[in-house]
């Protein structure tokens, strides 16, 4: 999710991200505004304010309804034409897998409609109010914000209708596949019709308007963001902790001075020590915290300063159930135990970079399949 977008604030609790491909927007454009008349930066920028506004309005619509489904939104990403909700399912109250599809496609029509109708309700104020032609050509232009709010959200509900995923029509399309098929075979054969017609639309673009290219690449993008997420999502459910747990690690002893567990993290790449009584896990603590209570309260024990507050997994746990228990509680080591005895050690740092690997792995082994 974190991959190419960056953090742009919070709404409703929720991290909002803005996926980098929005900067197609600005660019686009100033270059389309700059050859029909001369550069405007300000109402070149307000109207790209105006497609992220719609664009944002159209993603809470999709939270609103999913919310009533028990879906809890963890964070949006939003792009030119959409946005990706990215949702904890584990608490959704559709349990029932023939709903799940009804679910999904309520869910997704419900941003189209909210882009209408705020459609309807700028024109009813717009053409009153101004006078505004809304039917003058072009209709999405820096020159005429008014209209350009009333098409920009015409153009988003019209849009996003499609049959590309992750547009909601795309969406709408897989929900209709996931009835008689998995989930990630639904979304990749989705990505799969996506792709085409992001191809078909760029090639367009070419011969006709050149905003046909820009919304075909921003599709093929969102397809490939998509995608991604679900073979993330594979990983996470299907691999255990023990096909990626570490077996080699260091640990601590209650009893070591800070000065001594220092030395010790020094010649070990773990950024995190589980601490060891006997054969007893008693606590957990990382190079960071260490450090901080060298320089605040000098050198002192281990057992005065780590974190007796801690997690524990076994072999048999899947990537997401750990994922879920670091991020719950904001820890950053899961250690793993069989018969109450420490055998591994699962890591933030190392869980990320094993999820990153072996989604690239089933992509390379899958990809190769198809050819």
């Amino acid at each position: 999710m974190r991959s190419f977008s960056v953090q742009v604030g919070r709404l409703f609790g929720v991290e909002v991200r803005l996926h980098l491909t929005f900067l197609i927007l600005p660019l686009f454009v100033f270059w389309t505004e700059s050859t029909v008349r001369s550069a405007n930066g300000p109402r070149d920028l307000a109207l790209v304010g105006i497609v992220l506004a719609c664009v944002a309005a159209h993603e809470i619509g999709h939270m609103l309804v999913a919310r009533r489904y028990g879906l809890i939104p963890k964070a949006v990403i939003l792009l030119p034409l959409c946005g990706v909700t990215v949702f904890d399912e584990s608490r959704s109250e559709t349990a029932d897998p023939a709903a799940v599809w009804k679910r999904d496609v309520r869910i997704a029509l419900m941003g189209p409609l909210v882009n209408l109708v705020l459609a309807i309700i700028a024109a009813g104020i717009i053409y009153p109010a101004l006078g505004t032609n809304l039917w003058k050509w072009p209709f999405l232009q820096a020159t005429n914000l008014p209209r350009s709010l009333v098409w920009a959200n015409l153009y988003l509900a019209g849009l996003n209708l499609l049959p590309a995923y992750p547009l909601d029509g795309g969406r709408i399309l897989r929900a209709f596949f996931a009835r008689t098929i998995d989930s990630a075979a639904a979304t990749r054969r989705a990505v799969s019709i996506s792709h085409a017609l992001a191809m078909m639309l760029m090639v367009a673009g070419l011969f006709s308007d050149t905003w046909l290219t820009m919304v075909g690449v921003i599709i093929f993008s969102a397809a490939q963001l998509e995608e991604r997420a679900v073979i993330f999502q594979s990983v996470l459910d299907n691999v255990r902790l023990e096909e990626v747990m570490l077996t080699d690690f260091a640990t601590l002893s209650p009893a070591d001075t800070l000065e001594d567990a220092l030395d010790k993290a020094v010649h070990s790449l773990q950024d995190d020590f589980p601490v060891v009584r006997g054969s007893d896990m008693v606590g957990v603590i990382s190079k960071a915290r260490i450090l901080e209570a060298l320089r605040i309260e000098g050198n002192g024990y281990v057992q005065a300063v780590m974190n007796k507050i801690f997690e524990v997994s076994v072999r048999q746990e899947s990537l997401s159930s750990a994922f879920r228990k670091l991020t719950a509680r904001n820890l950053s080591i899961i250690p793993i135990v069989e018969d109450q005895r420490l055998v591994g050690i699962v890591t933030l740092q190392n869980l990320m970079h094993s999820m990153a690997l072996l989604a690239e792995s089933r992509k390379l082994r899958r990809d190769g399949a198809e050819s």
